[in-house]
């Protein structure tokens, strides 16, 4: 009987071809061609040169996540966050993937929608796949975090950032967001403002905790009342910051100033001062926080704080590299807090000597 002839790879196919295609052609096994191409001491060199050359002639990619999967761990690391819109998010996200680009991984993205039991589906997911390690910020329904308990039982490397599960036995990247409160509020009352609002956020988030500690330190610093009519609590969106304003100039002693925990929060909160015939900042004076693009296009411009994104994804990235190199060994938990930056602009701004005529921000670092 005549030996079967070789089948060369269907270019044809919109498959791209497979190292059992290559096997199949030279007529060798898989592992052959596995070890050929991986520079195998079992290979002989004739052998290496043919299936190079043929896996160069049909353009052989190889599938380096099950080759991962197979050995059990892979090049890429594991992103959870609420959203991937506005600026923040995006920005993190950009910040994360250039730092693990640098360092060899790639990334898988996955959105709770701010749902924790999206946020525990995300996570069986990354594991499933096996990650390096996984980097994470919090849904806003996260009340309970045992869900995270399975990761670190997997002994998998674990990063939070922003929005964090708070404690000292955790891995974490914050921006100090009771600064950013602080310097935030501290400006207003350079201006004159003595009666301050804050639209803050869910106080289970660490992010919006904090900066509604960091309002009441400066008030204190200042000798002004901690007046607990003057906060209103919301999910910071813009109809919220709408809303909060229209219940505080309902007030007896409405306030003459808002410092906002979000910026869109802070539009809404402007827009309704204006649809009241009040002017900003002159009768109201309106700050709000993470410096969303559209704060430097509104009329005023809205000051606000930077957080410092991309900083705040390279930062994480650097810290969970950290946890992986060391592989299993004991590795001290630590905690990285970025420096918020306040931005002055128009909304908040009495005195007009302060903004910069060429620009109209100030940036200020406390």
């Amino acid at each position: 009987m005549a030996p079967r002839k070789k089948q060369a790879p269907d270019l044809t196919s919109s498959n791209p071809v497979s190292m059992a295609d290559l096997a199949r052609e030279l007529g060798v096994s898989m592992t052959t061609i596995s070890r050929a191409l991986s520079d195998h001491h079992s290979i002989g060199p004739a052998m290496k040169q043919k299936v190079l050359k043929l896996a160069k002639k049909y353009n052989y990619q190889p599938n380096r996540l099950a080759s991962a999967l197979r050995k059990g761990k892979s090049q890429l690391l594991g992103i959870v966050v609420p959203y991937i819109e506005g600026r923040f998010f995006p920005s993190v996200v950009h910040g994360i993937e250039s730092a693990a680009s640098k360092a060899g991984y790639n990334v898988i993205i996955c959105q709770s929608n701010e749902d924790v039991a999206q946020e525990r589906r995300n996570l069986d997911i990354l594991l499933s796949a096996q990650v390096a390690g996984i980097l994470v910020s919090l849904s806003r329904t996260t009340l309970d975090y045992r869900h995270f308990d399975k990761v670190r039982s997997r002994g998998m490397p674990l990063v939070f950032f922003d929005r964090v599960v708070e404690g000292d036995n955790v891995n974490a990247v914050i921006l100090d967001d009771q600064e950013g409160g602080y310097v935030s509020t501290r400006h207003l009352i350079s201006q004159g403002c003595r009666r301050i609002a804050h639209l803050a956020g869910p106080q289970h988030l660490n992010i919006y905790k904090n900066r509604r500690q960091g309002y009441f330190d400066a008030l204190r610093e200042a000798g002004l009342p901690e007046d607990e009519s003057l906060v209103l609590y919301s999910d910071m969106g813009q109809e919220q910051g709408a809303e909060g304003l229209r219940q505080l100039l309902a007030l007896p002693n409405p306030p003459d100033a808002v410092f906002a925990a979000g910026d869109y929060s802070a539009l809404g909160a402007m827009q309704e001062a204006k649809r009241q015939g009040l002017r900003v900042p002159e009768d109201i004076a309106i700050s709000g926080f993470s410096n969303e693009a559209f704060t430097v296009i509104t009329e005023p411009t809205i000051t606000t704080i930077d957080q410092r994104c991309e900083e705040m994804g390279q930062a994480a990235v650097r810290l969970l590299l950290e946890v992986i190199e060391a592989d299993g060994r004991p590795f001290a938990p630590r905690q990285v807090a970025l420096r918020p930056e306040l931005l002055v602009r128009k909304s908040s701004v009495r005195q007009v000597e302060e903004l910069v005529a060429t620009s109209g921000v100030i940036p200020v670092t406390a």
